[in-house]
């Protein structure tokens, strides 16, 4: 949406005071989200002065459009999901006159990936380092969530379209690039294609060799194939990193969640990929307190997360969402319950990824430059993806945009701290 605006001649501010346009991109996906959305909309809206125009758009306003204009007093549009790309129609609608009532741009049809996206690129630029959209929607049926009720079916977007993106993103100084779907291992099967993301890597890695790092996130258990798991191990920008949620341990809750429930299949391939991948780091997700869920059932996944011994692991606890095929479940599990869970949870895990940092003091890792301040470069090695794992904190000065050897020198829960190699000085 910014592209397209950018390209009508608009100009983005950081102050709202200052925007004549206020876009807000809303979450739909648990009830945090939604309430943080609707918390940021009122806030504009009542900031609101004359002439200035407030948009809601995104997950929340594709689902429930009409509920948020009700909440939120104020709002001159309504967008969604499914035809982003006219949000300057939108705005010159808006902009035409007086408009009394909100105006709803929520078209049933789904925008066609890869064939009308306006000629943009489907990324989202933070310095170095770039998410890239190579898929949108969903066909797997985990009970818990709505996303295929907001974005659809899983549509891969063309093979050809995302290695142009990322030539053009390394041509602009991009050194990552985040590779991003609701399901990024489902990538291709909708084009015919089997193990699609494996070929995706390969043609990536040979069509634009100077991107230095390939990052996947969203895998879905059951289908990190071998292939894939080759394809990992011998690229060498594809890191030796993968997101994996696998929402719980127990056969049980995995059933109820209409997830996949063979652990001994997670087992097998974690200690597959650890014998075929040096140095692994592996993220996952995991939902407390879903329907059901007994004493014995969470004891179960505490007992799989010890076991295991993820790098990185994020937990929610169950937001209860109306429409998907959970709902005749409820939310049964009280509040109170659901967040001692999610603190046990939380705290084994914090040991765990102390005692993993710890091992990388004394080695080197390469090291992502994002910022600098007070005499600290802050940066991130291959094991962190941005904004949710933990980051290097690097004693100098080192330039931004830059990959730089570190050799680590202390470990935190989540963090780590080091010097630049050809600043280490050691003692006989």
């Amino acid at each position: 949406m910014a592209q397209l605006l950018l390209r009508d001649g608009y100009r983005a501010v950081n102050n709202p005071d200052r925007a004549g346009v206020l876009i807000v991109n809303t979450c739909g996906f648990i009830g945090p989200a939604k309430q943080e959305s609707i918390d940021v909309l009122r806030e504009l809206a009542e900031g609101k002065h004359n002439g200035q125009l407030l948009i809601a758009a995104g997950c929340l306003t594709q689902r429930y459009g009409a509920e948020v204009a009700k909440q939120v007093q104020g709002i001159d549009g309504i967008l969604g999901t499914r035809r982003w790309m006219d949000i300057v129609q939108v705005v010159r609608e808006l902009r035409r006159g007086p408009h009394p009532e909100t105006l709803y741009h929520l078209p049933t049809e789904a925008a066609t990936v890869g064939t009308n996206e306006a000629d943009t690129v489907r990324a989202s630029v933070a310095g170095a380092s770039a998410y890239l959209k190579i898929a949108d929607g969903c066909r797997r049926p985990c009970a818990f969530c709505a996303i295929p009720l907001i974005k659809g079916t899983a549509v891969s977007r063309p093979m050809e379209t995302i290695i142009d993106e990322a030539r053009r993103l390394s041509e602009r100084g991009v050194r990552e690039l985040i590779l991003i779907a609701q399901d990024t291992t489902d990538y291709g099967h909708d084009l015919g294609m089997k193990d699609g993301l494996a070929i995706l890597l390969e043609q990536l890695t040979d069509m634009v060799p100077e991107m230095d790092w390939l990052r996947i996130m969203y895998a879905y258990p059951g289908y990190v194939t071998d292939r894939l798991i080759e394809v990992m191990a011998a690229r060498k920008q594809v890191l030796p990193y993968l997101d994996m949620p696998l929402q719980h341990a127990h056969p049980k809750t995995l059933h109820r969640m209409k997830r996949p429930s063979n652990i001994d299949w997670v087992h097998k391939t974690l200690a597959k990929m650890r014998a075929a991948i040096p140095n692994l780091a592996i993220r996952t997700t995991f939902i407390v307190g879903y329907p059901g869920e007994t004493e014995e059932e969470f004891q179960a996944l505490m007992d799989f997360v010890k076991e295991i011994r993820f790098d990185r692991v994020g937990t929610f606890q169950f937001s209860f969402e109306p429409g998907t095929t959970s709902e005749p479940l409820g939310d049964p599990i009280p509040a109170e319950v659901k967040q001692e869970r999610y603190e046990r949870l939380m705290e084994l895990q914090q040991s765990i990824s102390l005692q993993i940092n710890q091992s990388y003091v004394g080695k080197t890792l390469d090291v992502l430059v994002e910022g600098y301040d007070n005499g600290i470069s802050i940066g991130r090695s291959y094991r962190d993806a941005p904004e949710i794992d933990g980051m290097v904190l690097v004693e100098s000065k080192a330039k931004v945009g830059e990959i730089v050897p570190v050799k680590i020198t202390g470990a935190m829960a989540y963090d780590l701290t080091g010097m630049p190699v050809n600043q280490v000085i050691t003692v006989a």
